[in-house]
């Protein structure tokens, strides 16, 4: 899995669950190998999904199975109500908010042909991954 590139050797490593994770070169180890760190880059829309209690997180994610887009309409009043986001640092708790909203209505809007449906699922199951990994003091990044 190495390739010589002007003299220097890169390697990349990608496992199951970091497909389509960006992959950062580090400093060579003393047999040879290449030192690697994986971070997943996320959208907008992703990245200002809420860490939530793990309770509230699986009732959203029930709502969001059943009712496309209501859980993540109420997930978008909790970052009103103090709950953080990756983003938030970086465009404020309103932005935030409203990025929570538009992806409850682009879930509302396209569940007619099952695209808001499905995405409205795997928003919910990101909620309780978020939830979890809070609970278990584990940073988000990861």
């Amino acid at each position: 899995m190495a390739q010589k590139e002007g003299g220097t050797e890169q390697g990349r490593v990608m496992t199951g669950d970091n497909l389509g994770a960006k992959a950062v070169t580090g400093a060579a180890t003393a047999g040879g190998g290449v030192v690697v760190e994986v971070r997943e880059k996320k959208g907008p829309l992703r990245a200002a999904i809420p860490t939530m209690p793990f309770p509230l997180a699986v009732i959203c994610l029930f709502l969001n199975t059943f009712i496309p887009g209501l859980g993540t309409f109420i997930s978008a009043f909790t970052v009103l109500c103090g709950a953080r986001s990756e983003l938030i640092s970086e465009r404020g708790v309103c932005c935030v908010f409203w990025l929570n909203v538009a992806a409850a209505l682009i879930q509302i809007l396209t569940a007619v042909i099952m695209v808001g449906w499905i995405m409205s699922i795997f928003w919910g199951m990101d909620m309780v991954i978020l939830a979890r990994c809070r609970d278990q003091g584990v940073p988000q990044d990861v």
